[in-house]
């Protein structure tokens, strides 16, 4: 190997098995590098590796000298540190729409961003087996097709999974169906991945799961402007448009305004947020809430699940609905 050769292939190698190898807990010494070295094929002094180190810090990593539990040398900051990698991998481990195959996947990858010692500790808490998780191996490249339809302004075609139960045969079976979509944007809302996009029969928007869909295409027609469809301009607002929804359900945005029981005052600003508008008065340890969002049977089933503690005021037509609904309920118990 020529000198120059050898020089640079050091300084990454040990780059590298500091990355990899150390953290607080965990520093290697001189002759652990020493040893990784010649392991590689490449011997050299103990001084030219305090050097490299050097030059090492130089370009900006977070290497620090320690003497406990050992004399060495560990990297003492990372780009994720321990507790947002948790979280990613919670994330992942959480998500019903990514399959245990690409759930171990992504775990797998995201340990690499810390030393070996602590992937080991954050994979000894992951936990897949057990959790239900989409078998659809497409899902991943599904992503990323409708992600480069989106970006060029281009609609897609694909097929459509749905299951339904036969009555005779008392079985499960799947149904598809084909369309022919503009795509605007992907919202992770629940446990599932959804395209909200518009089906060129019809001048409103619609929501797809994401894990149901095959055959995923990008056609060469120009995708239909979002601004002919919804109420959004000059881009498609994904993170105000889920904002507005209730379990994915599309309909029409009315203003919503509910009175609500002080007990779930928690719940009600996780959902709609600070900046709803809320009135205090009325009824004794009740509030108003009025806000504006799509009314849908998605609505219903979510003020539905507070029981006594939500009244729907207006609009008028959700008010019917949920009585409707009630009375739906009461008859099949009594």
């Amino acid at each position: 190997m020529a000198d120059r050769g050898y020089t640079k292939m050091k300084l990454l190698y040990i780059k590298e098995y500091l990355e990899k190898a150390s953290d607080e807990d965990n520093p290697v010494s001189v002759d652990d590098i020493a040893d990784m070295l010649e392991d590689k094929g490449i011997s050299c002094e103990r001084k030219s590796i305090y050097s490299d180190v050097k030059t090492l810090k130089e370009y900006g990593m977070d290497i620090i000298s320690v003497r406990q539990p050992k004399t060495g040398y560990c990297i003492c900051s990372r780009d994720f540190e321990l507790p947002e990698l948790r979280l990613l991998i919670d994330a992942v481990q959480a998500a019903n729409f990514i399959t245990p195959k690409k759930t171990k996947e992504l775990i797998s990858k995201i340990s690499t961003l810390c030393s070996g010692s602590q992937a080991k500790m954050l994979e000894r808490q992951v936990y897949i087996e057990k959790r239900h998780k989409c078998t659809n191996e497409e899902i991943y490249y599904n992503i990323d097709i409708i992600n480069r339809a989106i970006q060029s302004g281009k609609r897609i075609s694909f097929t459509y999974i749905k299951r339904r139960l036969d009555m005779e045969e008392s079985k499960v079976i799947t149904d598809e169906k084909e369309f022919t979509v503009s795509p605007y944007a992907m919202i992770w809302n629940g446990d599932h991945y959804y395209l909200i996009g518009n089906n060129q029969k019809y001048d409103n928007l619609m929501h797809t799961r994401i894990d149901r869909m095959k055959k995923v295409e990008i056609l060469e027609e120009r995708a239909r402007s979002f601004s002919e469809v919804s109420p959004y301009r000059s881009y498609f607002d994904s993170a105000d448009y889920s904002g507005k929804i209730f379990n994915m359900f599309s309909g029409d945005t009315q203003t919503l305004e509910i009175s609500c029981d002080s007990s779930i005052l928690e719940e009600i600003l996780d959902r709609f947020g600070t900046d709803a508008t809320i009135r205090v008065g009325g009824s004794e340890n009740r509030f108003m809430l009025i806000t504006k969002c799509v009314v849908s049977e998605g609505l219903v089933s979510w003020v539905m699940q507070f029981g006594d503690k939500i009244e729907v005021i207006e609009p008028q037509s959700l008010r019917k609905k949920i009585k409707s609904r009630a009375e739906e309920i009461a008859a099949l118990y009594s």
